[in-house]
Formats: structure tokens, sequence, C-alpha cells
């Protein structure tokens, strides 16, 4: 398909999937008021090449989806078997916001959830809070190709109803070993989730996920192979949350929603995809992004699970008896 032909397809996705109308914004006013007639599609090549249709120089805030580079980024600053000793790897069945751990180990089930979230943004190295949150911000920055700015509207208002994750946060304390304090935590992760992006700089930092932790077009490693891997593989266990299940069957790519319309998806050694629409489902997942998500992992064959046939050895790569 040639770069005019891919263009074409990925406008006429947009009209195949305008029809859906299903679903809300997300309550928080920042998102309640945003255009529910806005939509965009981004694919990024392992060299950098962008394809895209829509509004893709609309920007948002990067909500939940910053969960999975910050995991990263926490492996990468603490070790695996540090952060396997604060957050598990399982799918949890729950809501994002649930407020729950582990009945035996204490520990939140994954990075996904905002326990396991919040949990992971406090293992980030760093001299104190501000310079956690700025550590965050530089890696989301280089992965997106631009210096990304806080929405401080975004910020205000969901420090202001925080309740729950402050909750959250102190229940892990108590419970468990969550490495900081609960309001400081809460506030980074906040201004974390409140950072701008648009749909072509999600695509970029997909595609960075899916050149194993190397910025598309460059040779700057940002993430570690082993910490792009463990990101990957919970992307696409838990990544869409509770309908986690239904992804991986009729997706088949590592991906990340957040409450503001966004979806990223990680296609590992080709390219990373982002969608964008406001109208949400009742797991706060995009329902014209997942429509998309279905079309273009069928129509361009990216399920991870259904890959080219080839031998298991081949030629060459082992020696003979």
């Amino acid at each position: 398909m040639t770069q005019r032909e891919l263009t074409a397809y990925l406008e006429g996705l947009l009209e195949k999937v305008r029809g859906q109308d299903d679903g809300e914004p997300h309550e928080l006013p920042v998102h309640a008021g945003a255009d529910l007639e806005r939509l965009a599609v981004a694919l990024v090549d392992l060299d950098g090449t962008a394809w895209t249709a829509g509004e893709v120089d609309h920007r948002y805030p990067i909500q939940s989806m910053s969960k999975a580079v910050v995991y990263g980024l926490a492996i990468d600053s603490v070790g695996m078997d540090e952060v396997l000793r604060h957050i598990d790897v399982e799918p949890s069945g729950d809501a994002f916001n649930r407020i729950s751990l582990d009945d035996g180990s204490n520990r939140p089930a994954n990075p996904m959830i905002n326990a396991g979230a919040l949990t992971a943004h406090g293992l980030v190295a760093g001299e104190d809070a501000a310079a956690r949150f700025e550590r965050i911000r530089d890696l989301l920055s280089a992965m997106a190709g631009r210096r990304l700015e806080v929405d401080e509207e975004c910020y205000e208002q969901e420090m202001a109803a925080a309740h729950r994750n402050l909750g959250i946060a102190h229940l892990v304390k108590a419970l468990s070993e969550l490495p900081d304090e609960p309001h400081d935590v809460v506030d980074g992760y906040t201004r974390q989730c409140a950072l701008a992006v648009s749909t072509t700089e999600l695509a970029r930092i997909a595609a960075t996920l899916a050149n194993d932790g190397i910025v598309p077009g460059t040779d700057q490693r940002v993430l570690s192979s082993l910490a792009t891997r463990h990101v990957l593989s919970v992307m696409l266990t838990c990544g869409m949350y509770d309908s986690a299940g239904d992804w991986v069957s009729s997706v088949g790519i590592p991906a990340k929603s957040g409450i503001g319309g966004g979806i990223l998806g990680a296609v590992p050694g080709r390219g990373g995809i982002a969608t964008y629409s406001p109208r949400l489902d009742d797991h706060g997942n995009s329902t014209r992004g997942i429509l998309a998500f279905e079309h273009l992992s069928a129509d361009l064959h990216l399920h991870v699970l259904r890959p080219p046939r080839r031998p298991l050895v081949q030629d060459g790569l082992v020696d003979g008896e």
C-alpha cells in the first residue's frame, strides 16, 4: 500500500466509524465539554514516518495512557524485581479506579489500574516529587517529539476531585509499601495524567514502545528492552481494563486507553497507532476508537497472535546435528 493509498484508507476508516454514536464523554468538566464529533487516527512507522487522518493536531490530556510508559520508567529506575515486589502483573477484571489490593500480597494487581499506577509513579527515582514528575515528563516528551505541557485546567479539576485516588494511595501506604507520601504521589500522578498530547504524538509514543524503546527515526533509546517487553505484555493483558479479554480476542494489539478519548496501540516490530474520539463506553474506553482498532487489526493484519506463517526454527538459526 502506497503512502497515498494508506492515507486514503485512514480517511475512509474515519467515515466508517463516524456512525458509531454510542457513549458519552467523561464527566470531568475538561472532558465533558469535548466536541463529540472530533475524530482522529495516526500511524507511525519505525522510521518515524506518520500517516494521519482527521483532527490529529488537537491536544487533550494523556490520562491513563501515561501509565504504560511510567511503568517502564519504574522498571528502569529500580529494577524488575523491586517493581514486582510492589506491583503484580495479573489482569484484575476490576474497573480502573476500584479500591482493591491482592488478598495475599497486598500488591495492586497490575500497573494499569490506579492502585498500580500510583505505586509505579512513586517508584520512579527522583530527589523529590517535583524531580520525579519532571523525569516522567522528559521521557514522554522524548517519545512524543515535543516538550509536553500540563493542562492546568485538567490538573486542577482532577486534584479537586482526587478523593478516590487519595484513598487508594493511603490504602497502599497502610497495607503495602507506597514509595512516597500519598498526597505527593497523587499530586504528581495527576500532573502526569494532565500532560497534553495530540493523536500523532500518541502514535509516536506507541511507536517507541513498538521499536524496543528506541524513538522511531533516531538512535535514542529511552527505555530498556526489558522494560519495554514488560510494558507491552501488561498492555496486552491489562491495558483495556475489564474489557481486556474482548480486546485481545478482537484486536490483539498491546494498547492503553484514556478517559479523554484516546487509545494508543503498539504493534511490536512494526509501529504505533493512536485514535481519538471522546465518546466512551461503560469501561471508559473510546467507542469509536475501539471500532477503528478492530478495522485496523483486521485490514492491516496486525493481530499479534496471527503472525505470518514461518517455521519455528529456520535454517541457519541453530546448528544441525
